[in-house]
C-alpha cells in the first residue's frame, strides 16, 4: 500500500517541529525541507535515528552558488538568416560581462548545500538543504559522523565551491590540482581560469603562470530547418 505524501509531510512537521524547517512539495509529490544551518547536524541526526523516519543512507550531497540566480541568457525575440542568436547578446550564470558581474553583497544567501536521503526501511526519499553562513568562506557543519558517505561529497563541494565543512576529518581538494587557485564552480570564477599550467623544458617541472588570453564567451549555434529561419532569409533577399 502506497503511503500518502501528506501523511509523510505531517510526520516531518511533527518530528522536526522545534527546528524551524520549511517544507516544500514538488508536483510529483517529492518532499524537500530547508533547515537553518544552526540545526543542520541536529536535524540530520534525527532523520537518521528516529525510527519513524530512518533515513539510513545519504545518496548525494552537492553545493550550489545562487550568484546571478534568475538571470536568463536564453530569451530573445531576434531572428536572422542564421537563426536565433541565443546567449550572444545576453549574459547568464557564468557568462555575464566580467566588468558588470553580479556583486556578492546582492545575495543574502549566496551558497547552498543540498543532499538527498534514502530510507530503505520505509521506502522514502527526501531532499534536505541549507544555506551556509558567509559569502567568501561559507561554513556548514560536516555530516561525516552522521553518514560516512558524506566524506567525499563534502570534499567535492569544498573543492568546487569553497564551502567549508566544519569538523570534516580530512577536508582537502578532491578534483582539482594541488596548486589550483580558486573554486571553479563559483559563478564569479573566470571561464579562462586564474593561472596557466604548463611543463617547462628548461626547468624540467610543471610551472604556473599568469593567464595571457582575454575572457570571452563561446556560445554554440544549432542550425536546423525551421520556417522562422527561412522567413528571415527570404526577407533578406528582398
Amino acid at each position: 500500500m502506497t503511503e500518502s505524501p501528506n501523511s509523510f509531510s505531517e510526520l516531518l512537521k511533527d518530528v522536526l517541529a522545534d527546528y524551524e524547517i520549511k517544507l516544500e512539495k514538488a508536483p510529483n509529490g517529492e518532499l524537500s525541507i530547508q533547515v537553518p544551518v544552526a540545526y543542520w547536524q541536529t536535524v540530520a541526526q534525527i532523520l537518521r535515528d528516529d525510527e519513524r523516519l530512518h533515513f539510513e543512507q545519504l545518496t548525494d550531497l552537492c553545493g550550489v552558488d545562487y550568484l546571478s540566480y534568475g538571470n536568463d541568457e536564453w530569451e530573445t525575440e531576434q531572428v536572422s538568416s542564421q537563426g536565433y542568436s541565443r546567449g550572444v547578446d545576453a549574459f547568464g550564470p557564468g557568462r555575464f560581462d566580467w566588468q558588470q558581474r553580479p556583486e556578492v553583497q546582492d545575495f543574502a544567501e549566496r551558497f547552498g548545500v543540498t543532499l538527498h536521503l534514502l530510507s530503505i526501511k520505509h521506502n522514502r526519499r527526501l531532499r534536505l538543504r541549507t544555506h551556509p553562513e558567509g559569502d567568501v568562506m561559507p561554513v556548514v557543519p560536516s555530516l561525516v559522523e552522521v553518514w560516512n558517505s558524506a566524506n567525499w561529497f563534502e570534499r567535492e563541494a569544498f573543492d568546487l565551491f569553497g564551502i567549508v565543512f566544519e569538523g570534516h576529518p580530512d577536508l582537502r581538494r578532491l578534483l582539482t590540482d594541488y596548486g589550483f587557485v580558486g573554486h571553479p564552480f563559483r559563478k564569479d570564477f573566470p571561464l579562462i581560469g586564474n593561472v596557466t599550467v604548463r611543463y617547462s623544458e628548461e626547468k624540467q617541472r610543471v610551472v604556473y603562470e599568469a593567464v595571457e588570453i582575454e575572457p570571452r564567451v563561446t556560445v554554440p549555434r544549432v542550425v536546423r530547418r525551421d520556417s522562422r529561419y527561412l522567413e528571415a532569409g527570404s526577407e533578406q533577399d528582398v
